[in-house]
């Protein structure tokens, strides 16, 4: 993932974003993450009460390999989603954690996230 931030912003560290710091940190407009968003089932942000747009860190990092995929090598939306699909499938994305460590990561995200929707 490092290279993929070669060039751009780092990502801030918390827990969710809202669409246009998204924008600025992956370089491209609003209308076109709302467009892969369409495109890419790996891109799926929860929604608010007030229906905006709550991005984590795993989507910006999604988002950013969707960038590189489409505007640094040059692939189609269909390559790009097949090349996902095979990172997928391989486990290259997958970064070797176990079951319970996701699961407890879930979690303290989906209380986060209960909180933030409590406000």
């Amino acid at each position: 993932m490092d290279r993929l931030n070669q060039g751009s912003q780092e990502i801030p560290d918390k827990l969710y974003f809202k669409i246009g710091e998204v924008s600025r940190i992956v370089g491209v407009d609003t209308h076109v993450l709302r467009y892969w968003e369409s495109e890419f089932k790996m891109i799926r942000p929860p929604r608010a009460a007030s229906r905006q747009r709550l991005y984590r860190r795993v989507d910006i990092e999604n988002l950013l390999k969707v960038r590189e995929l489409l505007h640094e090598r040059g692939f189609t939306i269909a390559g790009a989603r097949q090349a996902l699909k095979e990172e997928e499938n391989t486990g290259a994305g997958s970064g070797g954690e176990s079951p319970e460590k996701l699961v407890g990561t879930l979690k303290r995200e989906l209380l986060d996230l209960k909180k933030l929707l409590r406000r």
